[in-house]
This record gives structure tokens, C-alpha cells and sequence, in this order.
């Protein structure tokens, strides 16, 4: 089974865009993606909100998800997300 995480960013007006451009640019996006566990981790843009980003993240189990969230790039994340992201919602389920 895998551990998935569905996340609705709601950003500040025209920051979506600039949000995933900086996560890329710090070279956050790509070490994600090479990180022990991780199977997806993608960004998708609302047609219908343009300030509205989904983040979809599926891991070979919770434990990589956590140790995810715990990796110095993530804390790099973390000190820029106020600058572009004004609410977030987390979604967590399991797949088979």
C-alpha cells in the first residue's frame, strides 16, 4: 500500500507560478524526487482558481513521508512558503 497526500495550496494573488518556480530554482523540486520511498511527487494548477496549486505526493509508506518532511531541503522550503502560500489543506490516504 502506499502513503498519498493530496495538498491545496491556496496562494497569494499571482504567486502560484512564482511559488514552483522557486521550488525548482532552489533545486528543492528535484532532491524531493530522489528522495528514498518517494513514487510522485507533482504539481498541478487549477483551471478555475488561479491561485490554487495541488501538490499530489504518494511514498512507499508513511515512514518515507516523514523522513521526507525532516530533510534540510524541506526546512528550505518551509522559510520561503509564507512569502507565496496564504492557506494550505492536507488530504492523507492510503492506496493499494
Amino acid at each position: 500500500m502506499m502513503y498519498c497526500i493530496a495538498v491545496t495550496f491556496t496562494c497569494f494573488d499571482q504567486k502560484r507560478e512564482a511559488f514552483v518556480a522557486r521550488v525548482r530554482q532552489e533545486g528543492i523540486y528535484d532532491a524531493i524526487r530522489k528522495e528514498d520511498g518517494c513514487i510522485c511527487y507533482d504539481y498541478y494548477f487549477a483551471e478555475q482558481d488561479p491561485n490554487q496549486l495541488l501538490l499530489v505526493e504518494r511514498w512507499e509508506s508513511k515512514a518515507h513521508q516523514q523522513a521526507h518532511i525532516a530533510t534540510p531541503h524541506m526546512d528550505a522550503l518551509r522559510a520561503f512558503k509564507d512569502e507565496y502560500v496564504a492557506s494550505t489543506l492536507l488530504k492523507e490516504f492510503e492506496e493499494r
